[in-house]
């Protein structure tokens, strides 16, 4: 299974990129491979493209600034005069900490508007840096829908899974949602994942509420660290019950974990890394209980090894797809 990182550095680490590209421009001669470097590290993700922006906008903020005070803060002593490169990441740091000072990053830091696309193919998972440093990593097969609003962070869980690590905003409520379901934070860890008939959250950290999606006056349950709900197609959320979030949410390293899980579950999890589903033949098989933990990438072995755990055999059907059958 690919894990692919669609920002892998933190937003510190991206910041400093973007100072230290925005130094190297401010040079009066760049060169055409440096220009292409710069484009090609500007669209790697649009984190980059942001901080970015966020710099070239607190640069141009400095103009509001008293010339005398702006000469104070590019004066460098004498023996580093010579470095253009330093003392021009001296004056990038310099607005930096001017702009902290007054406020001016806090603003910028929030984008009024954001939207972006992403999604993963089959067997490949990915991590989602936001502007605001929430992340989303997206389980296999999913794909989600960004809209940043002056005062709401929305993301429409459209295929698919995704564990959301939602930074603390009390003004701009951060709302998922996903099929008939829709789930408000502030700041917390959950997942939710996107079924044909319902949606599943699942919270590891902090609190969430769970409502109907586009449902008038819909009844609104809220799930702490270690409980999950189900929201059906008719958007009715069901009683919040215990979770094991750790198995739940096992799938971002990689793992299926199944703890008496029945085998109709096993086959409808393995089915979603899979090009051909695997399917049951029965209730009889349906309903035996399995506990085992295989690895997401490879479920040719999780196939492989049931027949020597459960008195079953699988079988390949004519569409290339699997059935487990009694033995």
């Amino acid at each position: 299974m690919m894990d692919t990182r669609d920002c892998a550095c933190g937003p510190t680490a991206v910041r400093d990129e973007a100072a230290r590209w925005f130094v190297v421009l401010q040079e009066p001669v760049v060169d055409v491979l440096e220009r292409q470097q710069f484009a090609a590290w500007l669209a790697e993700h649009p984190q980059h493209h942001y901080e970015f922006q966020v710099l070239e906008g607190m640069w141009s903020a400095a103009d509001l600034l008293p010339a005398a005070r702006l000469q104070a803060l590019c004066d460098v002593p004498p023996a580093r005069s010579t470095r253009r490169p330093i003392l021009r990441y001296a004056v990038a740091a310099s607005v930096l900490a001017v702009a902290l000072g007054l406020g001016w990053f806090t603003t910028m830091d929030q984008p009024a508007t954001y939207t972006g696309e992403f999604s993963t193919a089959l067997g490949e998972r990915q991590q989602v840096a936001l502007p605001d440093g929430s992340t989303i990593d997206l389980n296999s097969r999913s794909r989600i829908q960004v809209h940043f609003a002056q005062h709401r962070r929305a993301v429409e869980l459209t295929e698919g899974e995704a564990m959301f690590s939602v930074e603390h905003d009390a003004d701009r409520p951060f709302v998922v949602e996903s099929g008939s379901g829709r789930v408000t934070v502030t700041g917390t860890r959950f997942d939710v994942r996107r079924d044909a008939g319902e949606t599943r959250v699942v919270v590891e950290q902090g609190t969430v509420k769970v409502q109907g999606r586009d449902v008038a006056d819909s009844p609104s349950i809220d799930l702490v660290a270690g409980m999950g709900t189900r929201v059906d197609l008719q958007g009715k959320v069901a009683t919040a019950y215990a979770v094991d979030a750790a198995q739940l949410t096992a799938w971002r390293s990689g793992k299926l974990v199944f703890n008496n899980a029945s085998l109709s579950e096993v086959a409808a999890e393995a089915s979603r890394y899979r090009d051909k589903p695997i399917t049951v033949a029965n209730d009889k098989v349906a309903n035996l209980r399995l506990t085992s933990v295989f690895k997401s990438d490879n479920t040719d072995a999780l196939l492989k090894a049931l027949p020597s755990i459960l008195p079953v055999a699988v079988r390949t059907l004519d569409d290339g797809s699997q059935e487990i059958i009694s033995k």
